[in-house]
């Protein structure tokens, strides 16, 4: 695939620091989805249709990227916890209307860590503001800085394509967050778990279109690991499938 002429556009929402004002994003989100055969396109956190709208139009496929910032807690009803980390209107309205775009066009979506959690959101669920304050016994999520080393263990669900590109029903992976998945939102349905029961991994099996959201970070070291390389490589014939 990366020797193909024409690569689908893969469009990536960016993170954003508000005290330089500069949007960013690591590079390896567009290491990985050039090597799996994509023309990787960083998204401006500009959330207007006019921007967006034209945009989605010539995109193939979305990466809802992960973020250093949580979900606004009004987006689901709830007031915020004293753990709530910082919070990004602007990122949050991107990746908002970047969903209902990919749904209304039939853009296959991979939501990366927050990606996840913002698509849960949008279809009306909620978020578990911090898991170590508000799950008994939890696990540690938040590895730190070395992003690539894989952490904790999660079961997987026989049957599903998240087994399918594992190649089992158990494995390890990486992870950086603290926030999680409480109420699942619509036509999503749960895939992997991790051992203290926080929801690792969610797909959408209610329409032809390709949507799956992992907890984890697949960007990260996808040329060592078998199943990030194929979290991107299923992505990328998704696309390469679409009408």
């Amino acid at each position: 695939m990366p020797g193909k002429s024409n690569r689908p556009l893969i469009g990536i929402s960016m993170r954003y620091d508000w005290r330089q004002e500069y949007f960013y994003l690591r590079q390896t989100y567009a290491e990985a989805v050039y090597g799996s055969g994509g023309l990787p396109i960083y998204i401006p956190l500009f959330p207007e249709d006019e921007f967006l709208g034209p945009l989605c139009d010539r995109l193939d496929g979305i990466v809802l990227a992960g973020s250093n910032s949580d979900v606004e807690p009004l987006r689901y009803g709830a007031d915020p916890l004293p753990k709530l980390g910082d919070v990004l209107p602007r990122r949050d309205e991107t990746d908002a209307r970047l969903i209902d775009l990919a749904e209304s066009k039939s853009i296959p979506l991979l939501g990366i860590c927050y990606g996840m959690q913002a698509l849960n959101v949008r279809r009306g669920g909620t978020l578990i503001q911090d898991i170590e304050t508000q799950v008994d016994s939890p696990i540690k999520h938040m590895q730190g800085d070395v992003y690539v080393r894989h952490c904790h263990k999660i079961d997987i669900l026989d049957g599903t394509l998240v087994s399918e590109l594992a190649g089992g029903t158990s494995t390890t992976v990486n992870s950086h967050h603290h926030q999680a998945i409480e109420r699942l939102g619509s036509n999503l349905t749960p895939v992997a778990w991790a051992s203290d029961g926080i929801i690792e991994a969610v797909v959408d099996d209610s329409s032809d279109n390709w949507v799956l959201g992992v907890q984890w970070h697949p960007e990260v070291g996808w040329e060592s690991d078998p199943l990030s390389r194929a979290i991107f490589s299923t992505f990328l014939e998704a696309v390469d499938q679409r009408d």
